[in-house]
């Protein structure tokens, strides 16, 4: 279980001022939660939970995480009771899931979002629904940027073998970056689709890790390992083989692969040479004569007539 820490500021005040020096505005921060900066949806929702009941608004709560820079007003405190008769929070279902989704960014502000959805969720049933609301449009682009942090990461794994000698079962290493939290996301596609192999994926952001029965997901961030292998060489072979120079779409290729990734790839180390040799390539192409089809293909045809 992930622990958390409310705090509450000391009797103290931020002091704003405006151009005019007679104005200024007194702004009162009641409670500081902090979180784990990998904390999960599960221990985010009882942490809102308790606020919800204590009736805390959103403006009353400072949701931070760990890593954040600390304060200088941090005291241990409690939340206050909950209040005679309040009710839990309800949600739709799409805006649960979107809560779940926005809860795996690594943005720090992601906690106070979803509080602030959660609160406003219960007088607006339907708030998910309404995409040009500011918080509803912020979450969005943040479910947009977890699924497709979640897509890279499942196409740009990279296994390493690391076998020790006289091993039951081959064992691999593979390294990734991803940019928010999405390991649990992921474990469970890596773990059914390489089920007969023991592995593990290191990322700054923790590991996971499969024996052959289950997975485990570690939240210690881990450092890039040296690990290189012939799997290495069969990745090059097989992106020269349907690498088609006449069909090159710089732009669409970096959109699908942007750069950030190319240092963890071995077949990434190819694509200058073969982009500065592409236009020789169809020139060489286009100058070829016809040649006749290989002989299975006069069986195959008079297959089928």
């Amino acid at each position: 279980m992930v622990a958390y820490k409310i705090v509450r500021p000391a009797q103290y005040s931020a002091i704003i001022f405006t151009a005019a020096p007679t104005t200024l505005f007194i702004v009162t921060m009641q409670y500081r939660v902090v979180l784990a900066d990998h904390a999960s949806f599960t221990t985010w929702r009882a942490v809102a939970r308790e606020c919800f009941l204590a009736g805390l608004q959103p403006e009353a709560i400072e949701w931070r995480t760990l890593s954040a820079e600390a304060s200088l007003f941090e005291m241990p405190t409690q939340l206050p009771r909950p209040m005679q008769q309040a009710k839990s929070p309800v949600l739709r279902s799409a805006c649960l899931n979107l809560l779940k989704s926005i809860l795996r960014h690594s943005d720090p502000a992601r906690f106070n979002l979803a509080y602030r959805i959660l609160w406003r969720a219960q007088k607006e049933p339907a708030l998910a629904q309404v995409t040009v609301d500011p918080d509803v449009a912020r979450a969005l682009r943040m479910d947009h940027q977890i699924r497709r942090d979640v897509h890279k990461m499942e196409a740009f794994v990279r296994f390493r073998e690391c076998s020790g000698v006289g091993a039951n079962r081959r064992q691999f290493l593979a390294w990734f970056e991803p940019e928010h939290y999405i390991l649990h996301a992921v474990a469970p596609f890596f773990s059914k689709r390489f089920t007969d192999m023991d592995w593990v994926i290191l990322t700054p952001k923790g590991s996971i890790s499969w024996d052959g029965e289950c997975y485990a997901v570690k939240h210690t961030p881990c450092q890039k390992p040296e690990a290189s292998d012939e799997i290495d060489v069969l990745w090059q072979t097989y992106y020269v083989s349907i690498f088609n120079p006449a069909r090159i779409k710089i732009k669409a290729m970096r959109s699908e692969m942007p750069r950030k990734y190319w240092k963890n790839l071995p077949e990434t180390r190819l694509i200058p040479h073969m982009l500065a040799q592409a236009e020789k390539r169809v020139a060489a192409m286009a100058a070829q004569m016809p040649q006749a089809p290989p002989e299975f293909h006069k069986r195959l045809q008079a297959k089928n007539k």
